[in-house]
């Protein structure tokens, strides 16, 4: 991976392919797992993936620690890289900041992609949206994350970087968010400011975020379709690299 850096933030960055720009910004967790999906995208795509602050080897200022501050960031990049007519994409974690970029601001981004997002609040106080990953043991919330346990990261065997680099991520996640739990109590009020063309994709068999929330995320978008991944659970993209991308480069040719 290269790096950018965007004020003071110093980032890694990956860049493939030729075509129209597609801005994928990654889940909390199992970043290595998606090579193939970014492959496959980078055969139709010019695919730009920058590490969030505080993951992998990106850094993270002191003081920074919210969604907005990564919203915010991601806008300076697409205006420091120059990035027009962009495809916007991300999955879980990486879902909720495309979705608060979107509502800051649409100038550089014609499309916009989630993955089984989190970030919205649709359920009342005492109900739960999204489960609780913090507190589910490691087998149960890895048969709610994968339809094919044998899809599942196997983290035996990995280098000593590579598990520091895994927990970096977590770490970050959490610090992200926690407080609220995976979502902006403000985001649902302002959705309708997405004024562009959007798709919703969802693992039908999503036990972290259930795929009515999607359904109630693509009824809250002004121009958002909804479309089920079979048998794939809360990453699809990690699962089925291949349907998930061609669902993308189908939406991307729509006029």
């Amino acid at each position: 991976m290269g790096r950018v850096t965007i004020g003071e933030v110093s980032l890694e960055l990956s860049v493939a392919g030729a075509g129209p720009p597609l801005l994928f910004l990654h889940p909390g967790e199992h970043f290595a797992q998606h090579r193939a999906f970014f492959d496959r995208l980078a055969r139709d795509w010019r695919v730009v993936v920058p590490r969030h602050p505080g993951f992998g080897g990106s850094t993270r200022p002191d003081g920074f620690r919210t969604v907005h501050d990564l919203a915010y960031l991601y806008l300076d990049f697409l205006d420091a890289e120059g990035l027009d007519g962009v495809t916007l994409a991300g999955a879980s974690f990486g879902g909720w900041v495309a979705l608060e970029i979107a509502v800051r601001s649409l100038a550089r981004i014609a499309r916009l992609a989630v993955i089984d997002a989190v970030g919205v609040k649709f359920g009342g106080r005492e109900e739960r949206d999204i489960a609780d990953i913090y507190a589910l043991p490691f087998d149960e919330l890895q048969r709610r994350s994968f339809h094919d346990p044998a899809r599942a990261p196997d983290y035996r065997g990995v280098s000593e970087e590579e598990m520091l680099a895994v927990a970096r991520d977590r770490e970050a996640a959490a610090l992200y968010g926690w407080r609220p739990y995976l979502h902006d109590p403000g985001l649902l009020r302002w959705l309708h400011r997405v004024r562009v063309p959007s798709l919703v994709l969802w693992g039908e068999a999503d036990g972290i975020v259930a795929p009515q929330y999607g359904e109630a995320l693509a009824r809250a978008l002004p121009s958002a379709r909804f479309e089920k991944i079979a048998a794939a659970g809360h990453y699809p993209q990690i699962e089925h690299a291949q349907a998930v991308a061609e669902a993308l480069l189908r939406f991307g040719a729509q006029r």
